[in-house]
């Protein structure tokens, strides 16, 4: 019988080869095996997104579960909508009760300095006025860009700002200090965040123009 001869390039390449399908197969079963919790924890978060948005923060997973099937009573089947314009998929409201008063949570998508920014606007049953804001963001500059997640004083800036103009448009927006004109519907940009800014405040700009309708 012929001895291997494990120095040489056939060999090792054969060996490579095997440990390659071994560890493509492991780590494919791995991955198999956690979606259904990575799954969970995707809509987890975004539940406590949703409250977040509603003032509502601060809670166990446990209690945010409980609390979003509480207040959210009609999740995002009233109303969803194709939109192109956004690369993260559909547009949502969410109808909820907090303290015995309609409220609407609406999902906005638009892109920040490096890479997409998201939020959810709370709206009350006027359809005009914020009721709260929670925004995210996938990677933007840490204590800049990023303090639209991470600073809930700026989140409550956008707290019982008016939405739209008289004639339907959207007046909801984002400007430097200096810029601002209209105090009750503009809101003060984040500091040293310029381009952030700009994003957050197209994003509202497009995402409350589809949302017109249903809320007017």
């Amino acid at each position: 019988m012929a001895k291997i001869n494990s120095n040489s390039n056939a060999y090792i390449i054969g060996y490579s080869c095997i440990m390659v399908v071994i560890v493509a197969f492991l780590l494919a079963f791995v991955s198999s095996a956690l979606k259904p919790q990575q799954d969970a924890n995707v809509k987890l978060d975004k539940k406590k997104q949703v409250l977040a948005a509603l003032n509502i923060r601060g809670l166990s997973d446990a209690e945010a579960e409980a609390k979003y099937d509480e207040v959210v009573k009609d999740g995002d089947k009233a109303f969803e909508m194709n939109s192109a314009s956004f690369k993260s998929g559909d547009l949502a409201v969410y109808q909820c009760e907090v303290d015995g008063e309609k409220k609407y949570v609406v999902s906005v998508y638009g892109a920040g300095l490096w890479g997409p920014i998201w939020g959810y606007i709370a709206v009350n049953a006027d359809g005009n006025t914020v009721y709260g804001a929670y925004f995210n963001h996938e990677g933007e500059t840490a204590g800049l860009g990023a303090e639209i997640k991470d600073s809930k004083a700026w989140q409550d800036l956008f707290v019982g700002k008016k939405i739209y103009n008289a004639d339907g448009t959207v007046a909801l927006k984002v400007l430097k200090a200096s810029e601002i004109k209209n105090p009750e519907s503009e809101v003060d940009a984040v500091t040293g965040a310029t381009l952030t800014s700009v994003g957050v405040s197209d994003m509202l700009q497009e995402g409350f123009a589809k949302y017109k309708d249903l809320l007017k």
